[in-house]
């Protein structure tokens, strides 16, 4: 069955601005006045797959605004969008961004080195739509958790992939406990003997280069700040040999260790608590974003 896109959601955000214009009268227009957000889309399409979907949440003032685009976990072979994200979308729409979650083809459906391809067309979607409702396509951090740490890893290793997308380039990698940054070592290590890695990554190690970060790295990148859960057993110290790789290229690194669980570091970033704001004041320091202050929620 095929799947087509329709215009109506960016028509109905286009109608809410204008209405709320009309309407709303000035005295009602001061900074202490919570303002209402337009309507999220979802399941906006990148491909023909039911799977190539991302959802979007706006700013309440889209004009120029950022975005960050988070790409779930789950093994390369489950997981969804929508899991995890309310603290995040809260917390970054209502201070002035975009927020984009996005969904990919899984195993047995499409290797990780498919379903990066398919971040990267996801990517260049969103920074289309974001044009159109008047964002900013260039000011885009990528912030994955789990297996969507390693593919937007990879994408940042290869951007012969995101050039090949159409998508643009991006100002910031978040890697969120990413699941491996190393495939080559975590396939030849005892984690290698585990089903969720030898299902994903299969048996050749000419393969395994393909799609390990590590080994595809080969120049400068946007700043990757790599969060690690201390609690799992070499986390930080892959993430921390990736970093200084990608830092002898001249990329801006910072490596985040937090006595966390591999889950904790994905669901409580987003609350206000000192872990998000430290990853806050990461995205404030790049250039462009000083202004911005995603520690502040509307509302």
């Amino acid at each position: 069955m095929s799947h087509r896109r329709t215009p109506w959601p960016l028509v109905t955000f286009a109608l809410l601005l204008a209405c709320g214009a009309v309407l709303r009268p000035a005295a009602q227009t001061s900074a202490t006045t919570p303002v209402a957000l337009p309507a999220p889309m979802r399941d906006v399409a990148y491909g023909p797959d039911a799977a190539q979907r991302f959802d979007i949440d706006l700013p309440a003032r889209a004009t120029g605004a950022a975005t960050v685009f988070h790409v779930h976990g789950g093994g390369w072979a489950f997981g969804d969008k929508a899991g995890q994200v309310e603290n995040k979308r809260a917390r970054w729409t209502g201070a002035g961004m975009f927020f984009v979650s996005t969904n990919y083809r899984m195993r047995p459906v499409a290797d990780p080195l498919e379903q990066a391809r398919d971040v990267a067309r996801a990517l260049a979607e969103a920074q289309r739509v974001v044009a159109r409702a008047g964002g900013d396509p260039d000011r885009f951090v990528l912030m994955g958790h789990s297996a969507g740490g390693h593919l937007i890893a990879l994408l940042a290793a290869r951007p012969d992939l995101v050039r090949d997308a159409g998508a643009r380039p991006w100002r910031a990698t978040v890697l969120l406990d990413a699941g491996s940054v190393d495939v080559v070592q975590t396939m030849t290590s005892p984690r290698g003997r585990i089903g969720l890695f030898r299902n994903a990554f299969g048996d050749d190690p000419a393969y395994w280069r393909t799609v390990s970060p590590m080994h595809q790295l080969a120049g400068k990148t946007a700043p990757i700040l790599a969060v690690c859960a201390s609690e799992r057993r070499d986390s930080c110290s892959a993430n921390r040999a990736f970093l200084d790789k990608a830092a002898g290229f001249g990329t801006r690194t910072q490596l985040m260790q937090k006595p966390l669980s591999h889950g904790e570091i994905n669901r409580l970033l987003g609350e206000d608590n000192a872990y998000t704001r430290e990853v806050e004041a990461f995205v404030r320091s790049l250039p462009g974003f000083e202004s911005l202050d995603p520690g502040r929620t509307a509302g």
